[in-house]
């Protein structure tokens, strides 16, 4: 395939999303950072973190794409104090050596609603690829800004032992699944 003819396909995927160039800005107040782990192989531990950020630039073409975000892994909430404080630890993420978990986009492909994501993850000193199945919500005008709200669905999965992270095997599973809701408004 010739150089001209992706660059047409890329400028006609982001024209097909109807997103105005520039930077949108994450809806804090609508967003979620959702994980599940198992527990004992047998049942699940749910949990989200609760500070992020996320950064969504639309350039004029989809090579121009890029998605940024930010989460602080003490803000780490399974619905039990103690269980947080633990994970928390040196024994466990050991926050304090490895305060954010951090993505980049580098490639966004796919068409409609549906498209695929691929980035860097780090946690602490250690990166990894990571590929995101996306689902475009779509684009509104909000009736108490008046602005542009576009909304992503982003589904996952990590593995723990991919960044170091081998602590408790048995009692905890490899495999995070991860859920995210990113809603972002118009520039």
């Amino acid at each position: 395939m010739s150089n001209d003819t992706s660059s047409n396909t890329a400028a006609t995927s982001v024209s097909a999303l109807p997103l105005t160039p520039g930077e949108w800005e994450l809806d804090p107040h609508h967003a979620a950072v959702n994980f599940t782990v198992r527990h004992l192989g047998i049942s699940k531990v749910r949990g989200r973190f609760t500070e992020f950020t996320a950064g969504l630039y639309v350039g004029e073409a989809l090579d121009d794409v890029r998605v940024t975000a930010e989460i602080a892994l003490a803000s780490i909430d399974t619905g039990n104090a103690d269980r947080d404080a633990h994970t928390r630890s040196a024994e466990l993420l050991d926050v304090e050596k490895r305060p954010t978990m951090t993505f980049r986009s580098t490639r966004i492909s796919g068409e409609g609603d549906d498209w695929t994501m691929e980035g860097d993850l780090s946690i602490g000193d250690v990166t990894r690829p990571v590929t995101l199945a996306v689902e475009f919500g779509g684009v509104v005008d909000a009736p108490l800004d008046q602005k542009k709200h576009a909304g992503f669905e982003a589904t996952g999965e990590i593995r723990r032992g991919d960044f170091g992270l081998n602590f408790a095997p048995g009692l905890l599973g490899d495999v995070i699944k991860i859920h995210l809701d990113m809603p972002f408004i118009a520039p």
